[in-house]
């Protein structure tokens, strides 16, 4: 009998429907010589620490660092878990060869060889591997079963992962936790989910830093085209009088007129990271909605397999295309066009060399029947790109203008579309897509050609960096940090990303749920908690998107045999003792902590002496004239002119009177407690105080 495991009851389903294994019993099918079986995803998991030795139950700095001396391996707690398992382990000792039809993945890979060596498998292993769940493919996948061996160095980078996070995660968690939690707080520590909170902690510091500056553009009208001077900005207003002056009855002359035709390239097809972006982007979906909308459409047939980080496919998929757009009924207006010629065989979309495991995300061509409003609107995006890869290029012209009054240079640039090329693919949807990017269409200058305009002092802010969304983190996490628009570039990156494409949306959930992170609109704010955790870490590597992106390459060369796996555990055991002795002997603090009571000398009488009434205080920033009281604050009686304010009340504390004195006074408060961030319970203490700008500070 030939045992094929699924990694789902559903998918079990459909392999034995297609292999004749039709008669159902509980926990398999069997029919044809083939007995046809599931997991629920992992049915195993590492030991944990006290299943190694009772005393690490408890966690005590003394015992860290955790190492076992070997790793071993047991069934999931769960009831459910144990009857399946027992189903599989019965299965697999009467089976005279195993088919692995686990997901095509690492994960995959490592789900069903830990149950196979749990269940003590003996027999020879073939391993099914298919990039849809359509009957063609699982077909084609059974005539093309291939021996498991050839699959070990995925199931060992895979294995290195989870003893890598292991390891991580159990030492410095309980490190951390013991060291600077002091039994109040859990201080969470892992190899991907620490340098992903550390980026969004450094953003919010650099945006809590940042300070508003004004500054003054010269501008003019000319031919109803807006042209900006090509000076550094001004920072008075003065100064941008000044200039207004001096050309306002001057004429405007064109120096130079320049009209560029060019080619805007068509958009790559999706792996899972770029999917995950424009549904975050275009439907507000979260990572892990997206993930989910898509494992679905998979499920369903619709799609092929999405946990990819390839935005290829390989080039035994040309003769297919054809097909697949035919099978897509509800884009025939677009699909009937490219069916008129042959479909070009493009590097830019075909590419063995770029493709390993799987290749990108398209349709399967089966009409989809069934699906939510949200599934619709993912196969939505990845049909619109799959056929937009075929279109012509978008034709676009880039204009240049180039004036001046007098001595000053002035510069309006434009784009117009002259042909929609793959544009034309999105000209129809919500988000107009096709007319995102295109601007005014400009009118046609001459060189030399002068006459009046309309000059004016355009007055803007400048704006602080932009917190990250799900969006922009996914992005950051793909490069490691480093803020890259190139799609080439981005390619060669990827290998240096954090952490996996299947893995990073439950990284940033698991943010969310022990509340390092949180959410407003779209935007991802660090919580307290969250910038606490990371102003405690002192260790860069722990924090370093870089040298994790440097681990995640190493576990890519293990699967490609360019890497020894045990070199790797060595040096993640060695980081990890290296780690512990630094955070053991070192005596820093956490914030939240206490400081140490000191004995006091004895005070020496003194007489107390009267604060003035607020109201009898001068403005501290203009120093002219007395604050008054309004309704919510504080501030000068010249407001108007001077701006000056406090609130009464701020981050859930009402000021007192004599808090309020302190700031007018002194510049500083005492320090207050029980201060709150908006939307976080977590409370701190601060001293509050006047800046430069006489704005309120921490």
């Amino acid at each position: 009998m030939k045992l094929c495991i699924a990694e789902k009851p559903s998918v079990a389903k459909d392999i034995a429907e297609i292999i004749g294994a039709k008669q159902r019993h509980d926990g398999y099918y069997e029919g044809n010589g083939y007995c046809v079986t599931w997991t629920f995803g992992h049915l195993c998991t590492l030991k944990e620490p006290h299943d190694y030795n009772e005393n690490w139950k408890y966690w005590k700095l003394e015992d860290l660092p955790i190492i076992p001396t070997n790793f071993g391996i047991k069934l999931i707690d769960d009831n459910g878990v144990k009857r399946q398992f027992s189903c599989i382990e019965k299965l697999v000792a009467q089976a005279t060869e195993v088919i692995n039809c686990g997901d095509a993945g690492q994960e995959g890979e490592l789900i069903q060889r830990w149950v196979l060596h749990k269940a003590k498998c003996k027999v020879p292993i073939k391993r099914l591997w298919i990039s849809s769940l359509t009957e063609e493919a699982i077909k084609e996948g059974f005539q093309k079963l291939q021996d498991g061996k050839k699959y070990d160095l995925l199931y060992q980078a895979g294995a290195a992962r989870a003893i890598g996070d292991w390891m991580l995660g159990i030492n410095a968690t309980r490190l951390f936790t013991k060291k600077f939690g002091q039994g109040k707080v859990t201080l969470s520590v892992g190899r991907v989910q620490t340098p992903t909170l550390a980026m969004i902690v450094q953003r919010q510091k650099e945006i809590d830093a940042f300070r508003v500056e004004e500054y003054w553009e010269l501008k003019t009208n000319y031919r109803e085209t807006e042209f900006l001077c090509q000076i550094d900005r001004l920072k008075s207003e003065d100064k941008a009088t000044k200039g207004l002056e001096y050309i306002i009855d001057k004429p405007f002359e064109i120096t130079s007129f320049e009209q560029k035709e060019g080619k805007e390239g068509n958009p790559r097809l999706y792996d899972l990271t770029s999917l995950q972006v424009d549904g975050n982007k275009k439907y507000g979906f979260s990572a892990d909605e997206t993930l989910k909308h898509i494992q679905s459409l998979y499920e369903k047939k619709v799609v092929t397999y999405p946990r990819v980080d390839t935005t290829y496919l390989s080039e035994d998929i040309h003769p297919k295309v054809p097909n697949i757009l035919r099978g897509m009924k509800y884009y025939s207006r677009f699909t009937e066009v490219l069916l008129q010629n042959p479909i070009p065989k493009s590097k830019q979309v075909f590419d063995d060399k770029k493709v390993t495991d799987h290749h990108a995300i398209i349709p399967t061509g089966i009409v989809p029947s069934g699906i939510t409003p949200a599934e619709q609107q993912v196969y939505d995006l990845i049909s619109r790109r799959f056929i937009a890869v075929f279109y012509p290029e978008c034709k676009v012209s880039n204009t240049t203008v180039i004036g001046k009054v007098d001595a000053l240079e002035f510069k309006a640039s434009g784009k117009q579309i002259l042909e929609l090329g793959w544009r034309e693919v999105y000209a129809d949807t919500k988000t107009k897509k096709a007319d995102s990017d295109e601007e005014k269409v400009m009118p046609v200058f001459v060189e030399g050609e002068s006459g009046p305009h309309q000059p004016f002092v355009h007055q803007g802010k400048t704006s602080p960096p932009k917190y990250f969304t799900e969006a922009t983190l996914l992005r950051a996490m793909e490069t490691a940090g480093k803020q890259v628009d190139d799609e080439e570039m981005r390619e060669l990156l990827k290998d240096n990303g954090i952490g996996r494409p299947s893995t990073r949306a439950n990284i940033i959930e698991t943010l969310f749920r022990r509340k390092y992170i949180e959410k407003k609109r779209k935007n991802l704010i660090a919580t307290f908690t969250g910038m606490q955790l990371i102003d405690t870490i002192q260790n860069e590597i722990l924090k370093s998107a870089e040298l994790t992106g440097d681990w995640e390459r190493k576990l890519r060369l293990i699967e490609k045999g360019e890497y020894d796996p045990e070199t790797f555990k060595a040096e993640l055991f060695q980081m990890v003792r290296e780690l512990t002795d630094e955070v053991i002997f070192n005596t820093q603090r956490i914030i939240q902590l206490e400081p140490e009571k000191k004995v006091k000398a004895p005070a020496v009488p003194r007489v107390k002496k009267e604060k003035p009434k607020l109201e009898e205080i001068n403005c501290p920033k203009c120093k002219q004239t007395k604050v008054m009281k309004g309704k919510t604050a504080i501030g000068c009686s010249n407001f108007k002119s001077c701006g000056f304010k406090i609130p009464f009340e701020m981050l859930g504390k009402k000021l007192t009177e004599s808090q309020l004195s302190d700031l007018l006074l002194k510049g500083k408060t005492t320090k207050i407690k029980g201060l709150i961030r908006p939307g976080n319970p977590d409370t701190f203490d601060a001293v509050l105080k006047l800046s430069k700008d006489f704005n309120i500070e921490f």
